[in-house]
């Protein structure tokens, strides 16, 4: 049924199958094994840095505190493996102190420090905080936004605006309104909360007033994200349904896929299901997370995020385990993993968990093997027959063609060759060591012959030893996608091995 479904999207029959790593023939077609070389790459086994997915920094962690706040500004963490993104997660009122007036810089300063070192940024701009009064700005509720004082901290009443009052809803669709204006479509963002609702932004007041809201209201709040962030990957937290709503399906996160919108669960690992509940949650069940099952709707065709309970906080509870830290992301098929601590002191306490995450977290693109011809003649047709494999738990969702580059021996380029019956978010997700393998086989000429006979009729191409590299990224040859291989020519191309280029035959007539 798959190779139908392809040769139905691509017009090429016989092009391409799924197939077990055991039944590969990687010479298949009209190669001769007596022609041609064969490699099977290995996977080195290290992180991948690529497209939506990876570890997310929590450089601020509802408060300017935590924990970014030890590094240098020079400190982007390189050393830990597989961080693509820095979290940045705080109130409103840290950004529009002022009706109109915007404190970007809060944001824009450690984001470029990781911009500037090839990594991306993401958001959580909250309306309310159990660390300060005001995580909605004061002059909110001047304005007349109705709320509620719902706790006490060192002294000072916690207000919690209410979700639905009119006057908050505006306020926050002009913040919003503005903050896309300035991120919206930014290739370096990856991806935005929709933040202003719930207690830490997680769309829940189980642990605040315990006002419940509909699918009425929270609706609202998901519709003013999406009406100005119409080109950069928004989430809701699981929490909107229920912080611990046992279930699969809920009319608000079936709402927030139809519009496109993701979902990330802030509860990894936050309890410890041996001891009591606490008094204000009697009626919670200990589990190591809740949701799960709400992930299967999303992971299919959007990047799913975790984020861990604050490290520290989970050990002290007796709720940290490694074992199913690692499982988790199985479970979800998660595509971003929180660093929710001190990053470095996580780093040396779990390197072994963060290792194991590595080889399955987001995808992992593998070329299992690949057969191409020992000489190839300008103008004349080659096979290059090829085995792929996603050895991760999620789709490659920005997809990625596979490349065939020809380099000379001093580097230049001589020959860009795409397959574009073959896009690697086809590749199917499986259980760890069961991923099965896409043979693939191409054929590719390089500079063929023109049949209109007013135009020159071949270009140049040196004869000669050369080198042939692998790649996957955009149609036109432009590698975008790291694969664990080694051999990197610095451009996400890997040398798989040599090819010789002979002289062009005669040309008749």
């Amino acid at each position: 049924m798959r190779r139908r479904e392809f040769i139905n999207r691509t017009g090429m029959a016989g092009a391409a199958v799924f197939t077990n790593l055991q039944g590969f023939h990687p010479f298949a077609g009209s190669l001769r094994a007596d022609d041609t070389e064969t490699v099977n790459p290995t996977d080195h086994g290290r992180a991948l840095i690529n497209p939506d997915m990876g570890w997310t920094l929590h450089f601020y962690s509802n408060g300017l505190r935590n924990y970014g706040s030890r590094l240098e500004p020079s400190d982007t963490v390189d050393d830990f493996p597989g961080l693509s993104v820095v979290y940045l997660r705080i109130p409103w009122s840290f950004i529009e102190y002022e009706e109109g007036k915007y404190h970007w810089e809060v944001l824009d300063t450690p984001a470029q420090r990781w911009i500037s070192a090839g990594k991306k940024v993401a958001f959580r701009i909250t309306a309310q905080e159990s660390g300060i009064r005001y995580a909605t700005p004061q002059w909110v509720e001047k304005a007349g936004a109705k709320g509620y004082d719902w706790g006490r901290r060192e002294g000072e009443m916690l207000w919690e605006p209410d979700f639905n009052d009119p006057v908050f809803l505006e306020k926050v669709e002009n913040f919003i309104s503005a903050m896309a204006r300035r991120y919206d479509g930014n290739p370096n963002v990856a991806f935005v909360d929709i933040g202003h609702y719930g207690l830490w932004g997680e769309g829940h007041t189980a642990h605040s007033t315990h006002i419940e809201y509909g699918l009425d209201v929270i609706s609202k709040h998901i519709d003013i994200y999406c009406r100005h962030f119409k080109n950069t990957l928004l989430c809701i937290s699981d929490d909107f349904v229920g912080h611990d709503a046992p279930g699969n399906r809920f009319p608000i996160s079936d709402y927030a896929f139809s519009k496109g919108v993701t979902i990330r669960d802030d509860s990894i690992l936050v309890q410890n299901y041996g001891m009591p509940m606490p008094s204000w949650d009697q009626t919670a069940k200990p589990a190591p997370w809740f949701h799960s099952g709400m992930a299967q709707l999303f992971w299919p065709t959007l990047p799913v995020i975790l984020e861990h309970e604050h490290y520290g906080s989970s050990v002290r509870k007796g709720a940290w385990d490694k074992d199913l830290f690692v499982q988790s992301v199985e479970e979800y098929h998660a595509s971003y993993m929180s660093i929710h601590w001190w990053p470095r002191e996580f780093l040396d306490e779990n390197r072994d968990a963060i290792d194991r995450i590595n080889l399955r977290l987001g995808y992992r693109l593998q070329l299992r093997s690949v057969t191409w011809p020992k000489q190839i003649r300008p103008g004349a047709p080659f096979e290059i027959n090829a085995g792929w494999a996603n050895a991760g738990v999620a789709p490659c969702y920005p997809g990625g063609f596979p490349c065939l580059t020809i380099k000379d021996l001093k580097g230049g380029i001589i020959s860009v060759l795409v397959d574009e019956s073959f896009d690697m978010k086809d590749l199917r997700v499986d259980a760890p060591g069961k991923a099965l393998t896409f043979t693939q086989n191409s054929r590719f000429t390089v500079a063929p012959l023109y049949t209109d006979p007013r135009r020159d009729n071949f270009r140049d191409v040196p004869a000669g030893d050369c080198e042939i590299f692998i790649s996957a990224g955009r149609r036109d040859g432009t590698p975008t996608l790291e694969l664990p291989y080694e051999g990197d020519d610095g451009n996400k191309r890997y040398k798989l091995g040599n090819i010789k280029i002979l002289e062009r035959a005669s040309i008749s007539g």
